[in-house]
């Protein structure tokens, strides 16, 4: 992929989540990456506490609900959009952890700290940035979450490489994300509405295994978890995406 190419994937990408940031902002329920708002409310716990966030939230899956946070933990959420996942997970690492939210809309950031002044989270933070250059110091937290952004990179092995760098020794990764299980396809990855949709940059899982071993990575574990009925997907009917894809979970652990 040339470097316009990349470019032009991004600024399209800010652009969309700028534009759904807008509207969660004024009320409007987030329909999910992929427009299953169903799918992701089902991700959640309904008694999680943080009214009206669960319905903010663009992911495919739950991340945290793996990630066994511990008290005093720093965590990095990339792409952490409205700030669910961020805030759940303050509440899990406790007084003396920490909580960094990485968003590459600053619109999506600007929501966040809406929500986080709203929940009165003192220890999260969030950030504007570009998961494949992350604006941290190395060896910086113990834990990487995301849930359906990962997808969004173009340069996904800048982006498996910046992540090894930003944990510190024995830190994990874990991540919801959209996986490809079928197929390659020139129109999906032509079309910057399903870059948006997380479709058209989803990578099949044994691309996920091999970078993130290239990367220096050990006990990579990616799982499928949830195959989309196309009949449900609002974009089934005009580009094809359907059974091909699917949600899963990525696991792996930095070195000792």
């Amino acid at each position: 992929m040339s470097d316009s190419e990349t470019k032009s994937i991004k600024a399209s990408v800010r652009t969309a989540y700028g534009d759904l940031a807008s509207r969660l902002a004024r009320g409007v329920d987030a329909a999910g990456c992929c427009g299953c708002g169903p799918i992701v409310v089902g991700n959640y716990d309904p008694n999680e506490g943080i009214p009206g966030l669960v319905r903010q939230s663009l992911g495919c899956g739950n991340p945290i609900a793996a990630a066994q946070l511990r008290e005093g933990e720093a965590v990095l959420d990339l792409g952490s959009g409205a700030g669910l996942d961020a805030l759940l997970s303050q509440r899990m690492v406790g007084a003396s952890g920490l909580v960094l939210g990485l968003d590459g809309s600053a619109e999506m950031a600007k929501l966040a700290e809406r929500n986080r002044l709203m929940h009165g989270a003192a220890n999260v933070r969030f950030l504007v940035g570009d998961i494949e250059s992350i604006p941290l110091r190395d060896a910086c937290v113990g834990v990487v979450i995301s849930n359906c952004v990962l997808n969004l990179a173009p340069n996904k092995r800048a982006l498996v490489r910046e992540v090894f760098r930003v944990l510190r020794p024995g830190g994990r990764l874990v991540a919801s994300d959209i996986l490809r299980v079928g197929g390659a396809s020139a129109e999906h990855a032509s079309d910057p509405s399903l870059w948006s949709a997380c479709f058209a940059g989803a990578a099949a899982p044994e691309v996920w295994r091999e970078l993130l071993l290239e990367a220096g990575f050990c006990e990579v574990e990616v799982s499928p978890q949830r195959f989309y009925d196309p009949d449900k997907l609002p974009l089934s009917s005009s580009c094809g995406v359907g059974p091909e894809f699917c949600s899963g979970l990525l696991r792996a652990r930095k070195p000792a």
